[in-house]
């Protein structure tokens, strides 16, 4: 049966119109949510749905809910840019984006609700939310939802995600690979992504045989500032008085790699002749003072692209079974790392030498 005879079964089958059908199954937004229904469940029934070009989007409204930060660009950079891509992914789409803030943990249960159980709610978006009541509330309310950078722990929600473990461990493996063996982890444990980064930086260490200890290995920062960074970097260097220092240092973004370069060079050291600077981050500052930052990007504006994309499946397959998409990082090498020759420490520091302007 081609195309037209189905949209014809359809419309007989629903009672409803031909060309209310064809503009329900090209994704217009100008039916109402009783038709939309009608005509999604009899296409699924026919199979019209397994055919269908995966570019369309059948539904008129989604709803993001994210931390308050997420939608103030000076607040969170990286979550306003996944916001930005949904954004993107969905102008092609006659689609209504609304959103509400939330918080990450402990977040109003009545306010969520409230909001995915609105007429105009088809489908949503959580971002960074980790509450696993919400959680729970968004497979009960029974609407297509999708996760970005959390995760449901009973994996019932489809997610995406930056694969924070392989990211880490690709971060200190690139060092390894520069002949870095003596490298100071800096890192904002805020979230369990954070912490995931951190296990993957574990698991570089034990494949080269080296045994990370917190105590000597790892410098905790309560946020991702520079401010605070330079601050505890500048104490802790104070503390090496006197003592080798490592010959780099991994941090965990790209404002607290600014904080860490400002600290060290504060101390009279040269960035990358004297002490190595790498971040996982990489979107936000190319270069600090100067120095082009080496660092691992982390997916960001791939996320909302990807997030549209799985919900263009889920609509089409809602019984399709549910996972989570890993994306890889991306390793850009600038000049804040130097490579340190096999057997030795670190090379004789020159006055003048390549990385001098």
């Amino acid at each position: 049966m081609d195309k037209r005879l189905k949209i014809a079964e359809i419309a007989a089958r629903t009672q409803l119109s031909i060309s209310t059908v064809s503009r329900v199954l090209a994704g217009k937004a100008n039916t109402s949510e009783k038709a939309r229904s009608k005509v999604l469940e009899c296409a699924r029934e026919l199979g019209v749905m397994d055919g269908m070009a995966a570019g369309r989007l059948l539904l008129n409204s989604l709803m993001v809910f994210a931390p308050q930060r997420a939608f103030d660009e000076r607040s969170d950079i990286f979550y306003y840019r996944v916001i930005q891509s949904v954004s993107k992914g969905l102008a092609s789409h006659e689609v209504r984006l609304r959103y509400c803030a939330l918080e990450e943990n402990d977040s109003d249960a009545q306010l969520f609700l409230a909001r995915m159980n609105e007429a105009d709610t088809q489908a949503a978006i959580l971002l960074g939310i980790d509450d696993p009541h919400i959680h729970d509330l968004a497979v009960d309310v029974g609407k297509p939802c999708m996760l970005i950078n959390c995760r449901d722990r009973l994996m019932r929600l489809p997610a995406v995600a930056p694969d924070h473990r392989a990211i880490g461990e690709r971060a200190a493996e690139y060092l390894f690979e520069m002949g870095h063996r003596e490298v100071m982890t800096v890192l904002c444990l805020r979230r369990y992504t954070m912490e995931l980064r951190l296990a993957g930086i574990r698991e570089a260490w034990q494949y080269h045989n080296l045994k990370f200890t917190d105590k000597r290995d790892l410098l905790v920062v309560p946020s991702f500032s520079a401010k605070e960074t330079e601050q505890l970097v500048s104490e802790w260097l104070r503390q090496r008085e006197g003592k080798d220092l490592p010959t780099a240092f991994l941090v965990g973004g790209d404002f607290m790699a600014a904080g860490t370069i400002s600290a060290l060079k504060k101390h009279g050291l040269r960035v990358p002749q004297d002490v190595s600077v790498m971040s996982i981050d990489g979107f936000n500052l190319a270069a600090i003072q100067d120095v082009p930052l080496t660092a691992i990007h982390v997916p960001r504006d791939e996320l909302g692209t990807e997030a549209v994309h799985m919900l263009q499946q889920r609509l089409m397959r809602p019984t399709a079974p549910v996972g989570t998409l890993l994306l890889n990082g991306t390793l850009t090498i600038r000049e804040s790392v130097r490579r340190i020759r096999q057997g030795k420490r670190r090379t004789a520091v020159e006055r003048e030498g390549l990385y001098d302007s």
